[in-house]
């Protein structure tokens, strides 16, 4: 890719997908890609971590979810604080103390910006606005309502008791679960009657922390109805949180807008996806993401490289060539 439209561009091009998707099957390297995922310090196992701390210090029981009460207020507050401090902690580091200076930055324009396409004005405080008052309500109200289901018996519930194997298992399948639910809605939102809602998302052509969940209502309320998956999946309450924290508290990490943190000349935690960043400026491009690499089946995939990008374009060529002759 063109230096003179990205600052840094991973070393490691063209972009692969996940090997178990690959041809011929590539079970070992399938293996090591899942294994590099959750271990021995990854984002995922991070999520699934403070998922347990807040089903243990910062959530009803299922008696108390029974019936409306304080706990709603509980679970939002609770998100709030989680979303403010990782959000607003990453963008101080990378952007506002600048601390990595432009080091793994995917975009050479600074973030924020100002212009009349952000409310109020100002990117930082649009992505702050819509994160919180739209975002962090939805998710909280959502995860409210299957907390209240599974407490009357509308959810299925499923305990360590009923089988560890399959109480383990959910977690590991969340991530696959959001790359294939997160395709579809996503491509859903780029469909002409949708896409004015999900407009508010693509101002951020550049983007920072707050970014991740800086959307419409319209768009949150599909983005968390993910959450409705437990109608219909037995599962437990920490499998709730951690399915919802998974879907709210990656979009944070993921927008980051750099690579990853470097101390000492080594990358120490991965954050943002040059594959979801290249969708921020391209817009018609990796609708999902690499894991369950839908892209590749419906022929939106850019892998980073030029003959990528030479794909894109005449993909776009013939797609308004078709709309001309319609």
């Amino acid at each position: 890719m063109s230096r003179s439209e990205w600052n840094h561009v991973p070393d490691a091009l063209p972009l692969t997908v996940n090997p178990l998707w690959q041809w011929p099957p590539q079970p070992a390297a399938a293996f090591g890609w899942w294994w590099r995922s959750w271990f021995p310090v990854s984002i995922n196992m991070a999520i699934v971590a403070l998922a347990f701390a807040a089903w243990a210090w910062a959530s009803p029981s299922l008696a108390e979810a029974a019936r409306p009460g304080w706990w709603i207020g509980e679970i939002l507050l609770r998100n709030l604080i989680l979303v403010t401090a990782l959000a607003q902690g990453l963008h101080l580091l990378f952007h506002r103390l600048g601390l990595q200076g432009r080091d793994r930055k995917y975009d050479p324009r600074p973030y924020p910006r100002r212009g009349r396409a952000f409310t109020f004005g100002d990117q930082y405080w649009d992505n702050v606005f819509w994160a919180v008052a739209s975002g962090v309500t939805i998710w909280s109200g959502y995860e409210a309502l299957i907390w209240w289901a599974m407490a009357n018996g509308l959810a299925p519930v499923w305990t360590w008791s009923d089988g560890p194997v399959w109480f383990v298992a959910v977690f590991a399948l969340i991530p696959i679960w959001e790359s294939f639910y997160f395709f579809l809605i996503h491509r859903l939102l780029h469909s002409a009657p949708l896409y004015r809602f999900h407009a508010l998302h693509h101002r951020n052509t550049d983007v920072g922390p707050w970014s991740g969940l800086s959307m419409h209502p319209v768009e949150h309320l599909l983005f968390f109805g993910t959450a409705l998956v437990h109608f219909v999946v037995p599962t437990h309450p920490v499998h709730l949180v951690c399915h919802l924290m998974f879907f709210g508290l990656y979009a944070v990490v993921t927008h980051t807008g750099f690579e990853g943190l470097w101390a000492g000349g080594r990358k120490r935690l991965h954050l943002g996806n040059f594959h979801h960043q290249m969708h921020h400026r391209y817009f018609e491009v990796n609708y999902g993401t690499l894991e369950v690499p839908m892209d590749t089946f419906f022929g939106s995939f850019h892998d980073g490289t030029e003959s990528g990008q030479a794909m894109m374009r005449e993909r776009l060529k013939a797609r308004s060539q078709q709309r001309q002759t319609a």
